[in-house]
Parts: C-alpha cells; structure tokens; sequence
C-alpha cells in the first residue's frame, strides 16, 4: 500500500513531461482505480465463502488482477495506432485491436473480424 502512496505522489508532482503528454498519468490512474475495483470485488467474493477470515488473500488477488486489467486498459486507451503524426511528431505505439462482427451475405453466419489502425495523423 506505500508502494501505491508513493506512485501516486509521483504522479500528483508537476513534471514537465507528464504535463506534456499525460500518457503515463492515464495509465497510472487506471491500474489504481483498478487496484481498487479488485479489492473490492475481491472482498465481496469473501461473502460467498464458508470462513472468510481463511481467505483474506482473495483481495489481494482482487487487486492484482485488477492492477493487471487496469494498466491494460489504459494502454489500449492511450494507444490508437501503430504510427501517429501529430504536429510534425512521428509517435509508435502499440495500435488498438477492435473486433467488428460481419454477417455473411445469407445472413445465416456472423463471424468476427479483427482490424488495428497502422497509421493516423493530425495536421494542423
């Protein structure tokens, strides 16, 4: 838990480089908020056990995989496609997979389709 104190006071410190890009902060608040989401669900997940005391670790499990889900998703969040241009910035970067469902010319099958962007850009 100082651990996570700690993180988040690196985080609240004005710093140049987070208040250019505020990526890393992004992505930091999300694996805490999902820390926190775990441990909740973790201790709910202690109700439906016989001896909850024998089981505490549940949270902590709870918030890993939280931590986990968290970082994940503000990866993906932050990230859109493999090349960015923005400004005259070249950015790379691990581009968003999406899932699109395509329904066949019969309308009989759907299957899922998986698309990344490779490049984006902004031009000013």
């Amino acid at each position: 838990m100082v651990a996570v104190m700690v993180c988040m006071s690196l985080l609240s410190a004005s710093s140049s480089a987070i208040a250019a890009d505020s990526t890393l902060r992004e992505v930091f608040e999300d694996a805490f908020y999902g820390a926190g989401i775990g441990a909740l669900v973790g201790g709910a997940i202690l109700a439906f056990t016989k001896k909850p005391a024998d089981h505490l670790d549940y949270i902590g499990y709870g918030a890993a995989t939280g931590v986990l889900a968290g970082t994940a998703y503000g990866l993906a969040k932050s990230a859109r496609a493999l090349a960015e241009i923005d400004n005259g910035r070249v950015r790379i970067a691990v581009p968003t997979i999406m899932p699109n469902l395509v329904e066949s010319s019969a309308g009989r099958q759907t299957t899922v389709m998986w698309s990344a962007s490779l490049l984006r850009g902004t031009f000013n």
